[in-house]
């Protein structure tokens, strides 16, 4: 694979694919279809491509765990734009197979938490059996080892299926969220729009802990937009957080809050500073009173005259 090649959770035809193809400079890339996430970031870090594609988030189930386990663990890895997509899903079945005769159908296994109910309703006695990808569902369903899967409707001219029923969806405005992921390197300049993505562990487990760490962010006028415990895999209860913060590193309210979780915490990733999806620089509320960089910079020259005996 040439190193100008982007990764992605394949196969052809994925939601993730679709994703993808929104962000301009997909287009001068090749696009390399990969088996599984971890897959796709180990293409990353073995230097076999420059990026890698995935899902970290849908609105229905929260974070993607295979995505955060892999960006908890391994060499580092850095987020460095994200993408939402509308997801609603079809049932593909190939040609001829009517609703009545389907007993067996498939899709990824975040796609069972969006369509559950429909599928209750619909085709109660279908036996599901989880999939590598929705793509790689309806691929199993042309090759008859399903009777029908859950997927993008765009997936069926690609898999020689039929979208037997389209707009499926239990929760009304579903959305994935889905990460560009790359090599370590300096954050891309701030927008006005931005998140900052981190993983923290605690020294200690003791009453208001995890409080404790959350307060670095909160006495400084940070909003938290993504809070997931993730298992350390050392024993039952030990976990590390996965935090997504409203906000770029160069942002002095958050550089600070930064330097101070740095400060209490055993281990603290930085997984990047990156532009938010879907929100304009006009839409997004100013800092708090006393926690914009101006106020930061006031302060520390405050101190520094204090300091000087200049006060």
């Amino acid at each position: 694979m040439p190193a100008s090649s982007y990764a992605y959770l394949g196969p052809e035809g994925t939601f993730t694919e679709v994703a993808l193809r929104t962000l301009p400079e997909a287009a001068t890339r090749e696009l390399v279809p990969m088996i599984s996430v971890p897959a796709a970031l180990d293409a990353v870090r073995g230097g076999e491509v420059e990026a890698a594609f995935v899902p970290i988030e849908n609105s229905v189930e929260g974070g993607i765990t295979t995505t955060l386990d892999e960006l908890v663990a391994g060499r580092p890895l850095m987020i460095y734009r994200e993408v939402l997509l509308d997801i609603t899903f079809a049932l593909l079945v190939r040609p001829g197979t009517k609703l009545s005769e389907i007993k067996t159908v498939t899709a990824h296994p975040a796609a069972q938490t969006q369509v559950r109910n429909w599928l209750k309703a619909h085709l109660p006695d279908a036996a599901w059996e989880s999939s590598a990808s929705n793509a790689d569902g309806a691929r199993l369903v042309q090759e008859g080892r399903y009777d029908a899967a859950f997927a993008g409707k765009f997936a069926a001219e690609r898999y020689g299926l039929e979208p037997l029923v389209t707009d499926i969806h239990d929760a009304e405005n579903a959305q994935t969220r889905f990460i560009l992921v790359g090599r370590p390197a300096r954050p891309s300049a701030p927008t006005g729009a931005d998140k900052t993505s981190v993983v923290i562990w605690q020294r200690e487990d003791h009453p208001g802990a995890l409080m404790e760490l959350l307060q670095e962010f909160a006495i400084r006028g940070v909003n938290l937009m993504l809070l997931q415990s993730r298992p350390t895999g050392k024993g039952i209860g030990d976990y590390c957080f996965a935090i997504d913060a409203e906000g770029h590193i160069t942002d002095r309210r958050v550089a600070e809050a930064l330097m101070g979780l740095k400060r209490v915490c055993p281990q603290v990733r930085f997984l990047g500073s990156y532009p938010r999806a879907g929100v304009a620089v006009e839409d997004v509320r100013p800092p708090r009173a006393g926690t914009s960089d101006g106020e930061f910079v006031a302060a520390s020259d405050w101190l520094a005259r204090c300091q000087d005996g200049r006060f």
